[in-house]
C-alpha cells in the first residue's frame, strides 16, 4: 500500500457525548451507473462485504478504492478499519484497547484519517490518526463532546453535545462560528462549495429540513425536507443527495423537492439503511444495514 504526503497544517485549539445505541450492523455494497442524477443503482449485485454480529459502521471513500469504517470487537471496543477494494483486504488503521474510534474520515489533506474518539475518561473528542499509522494527534483539546462531523479548508464543522447541542465551525482558536442547534447527526460538506449541509428538524415522524451554512460568506439556505423517518443523507455531487428509507434508496436534485427511487436492496438478513459512502470512480455504493 503506497502512500502520498503533502504538509497539512491545523488549528489546534487549546478545552460525554453518549453515542447512539450500538446495533449489530454490517456494511452492504451494491454496484452502480451512471453519474449525478443519471445514477441507477444496480440491486441485483448487492452483497455483504461484512458479515459479524458486532457493530460494522459509519463507512467513507478515502480514496477511489479504499473505505473506512468503525468496527466494534467482541469487547464492545471500536477500531478503524480500512477496506481495500483491488485487494479485498482489511486492514486495522487502529487497534486500541482504552480508546474507541467512530466517523472516521480523510482529512482535506489527505494525510490523516480523522475519528471522533470515546477516551478512556469518556471525553469524546477529534482525533488525526496518520496514514502512516505513526502515532495519532488530539485535534481540538477544548472541543467536546463531539458527535459528528465533516471538514471545511482543513477545519471542522462538529456537532458538539450541549444545552442545547450545536453545530459550530472551528475557524481558529477561540473563534468558533455557531452555525445552528438543535440539529441531527448528518454534517456533510456539499461538494466543491464552502457550505457546510445538515439535517434539522425530524421530529414526532415528520421529514427532517436540509439546510446549508456558507462558510465563506455566511449565507444560508434551506434545500427542503428529507426523507421521513431518516436522518442520513449523501451528496453524489454538487447537485444530487441521496437517502434511504427502510430498504429503497432515493435521489433528489438539490433544488427539486421530489425524492426518484432509486430501487431496493433485498435482503432477507439485513434490513433498514442508515448511513451510506458512494464512490464514482468504483462505480459501487456502500450502505450500513441492520441484522434482523
Amino acid at each position: 500500500m503506497k502512500y502520498f504526503f503533502a504538509t497539512c497544517f491545523f488549528l489546534y485549539l487549546a478545552s460525554t457525548f453518549p453515542l447512539h445505541a450500538q446495533t449489530s450492523t454490517d456494511l452492504w455494497v451494491v454496484n452502480t451507473s451512471g453519474k449525478g442524477g443519471k445514477l441507477k443503482l444496480l440491486p441485483e449485485t448487492a452483497h455483504s462485504l461484512t458479515d459479524r454480529p458486532e457493530y460494522d459502521n459509519q463507512p467513507n471513500f478515502i480514496n477511489e478504492y479504499q473505505l473506512v469504517f468503525s468496527a466494534a470487537d467482541e469487547n464492545g471496543n471500536h477500531d478503524i478499519i480500512v477496506y481495500n477494494f483491488e485487494s479485498d483486504k482489511f486492514t486495522n488503521l487502529s487497534k486500541t484497547s482504552d480508546r474507541s474510534e467512530f466517523s472516521p474520515s480523510i482529512t482535506d489533506c489527505g494525510m490523516y484519517i480523522a475519528a471522533v474518539v470515546m477516551e478512556e475518561d469518556k471525553k469524546q473528542r477529534i482525533w488525526l490518526y496518520p496514514t502512516n499509522f505513526e502515532p495519532a494527534e488530539l485535534l481540538y483539546d477544548d472541543i467536546e463532546p463531539v458527535g459528528y462531523y465533516d471538514w471545511y479548508d482543513n477545519k471542522a464543522a462538529m456537532f458538539v453535545l450541549g444545552e442545547p447541542n450545536k453545530l459550530v465551525y472551528a475557524r481558529g482558536r477561540n473563534d468558533l462560528i455557531e452555525i445552528d442547534s438543535a440539529i441531527q447527526r448528518s454534517v456533510k460538506k456539499r461538494p466543491k462549495t464552502s457550505e457546510i449541509t445538515y439535517m434539522a428538524g425530524l421530529t414526532n415522524g415528520q421529514p427532517g429540513i436540509i439546510k446549508s451554512y456558507d462558510i465563506e460568506n455566511g449565507n444560508r439556505e434551506v434545500y427542503l425536507s428529507g426523507i421521513s423517518g431518516s436522518q442520513d443523507f449523501l451528496w453524489l455531487d454538487k447537485n444530487h443527495l441521496i437517502m434511504a428509507s427502510g430498504n429503497e434508496i432515493f435521489i433528489r436534485k438539490y433544488n427539486n423537492p421530489e425524492w426518484k427511487s432509486l430501487g431496493v436492496i433485498n435482503s432477507v438478513t439485513h434490513e433498514n439503511i442508515t448511513r451510506m459512502a458512494y464512490s464514482e470512480d468504483q462505480n459501487v455504493l456502500v450502505v450500513t444495514m441492520n441484522r434482523k
